[in-house]
């Protein structure tokens, strides 16, 4: 199963309560810090909802 990479490009104070729940469920403490996640359609939805914050790359 292929992995994302997700990096936190834009910060996510002042932003939506439940978008700043998503970034901490992810891992994602601060701005340029990565975390690896399983491709899988539950993520791929919570991705959706940050996808003005942040950066996915598909890791093999």
């Amino acid at each position: 199963m292929a992995q994302l990479k997700v990096t936190l490009i834009h910060s996510a104070a002042h932003r939506l309560p439940k978008q700043r729940k998503i970034v901490e469920a992810m891992g994602l403490k601060r701005v340029n810090s990565s975390v690896l996640q399983p491709d899988n359609e539950a993520t791929r939805g919570a991705l959706f909802q940050i996808a003005h914050l942040i950066k996915v790359e598909e890791v093999k």
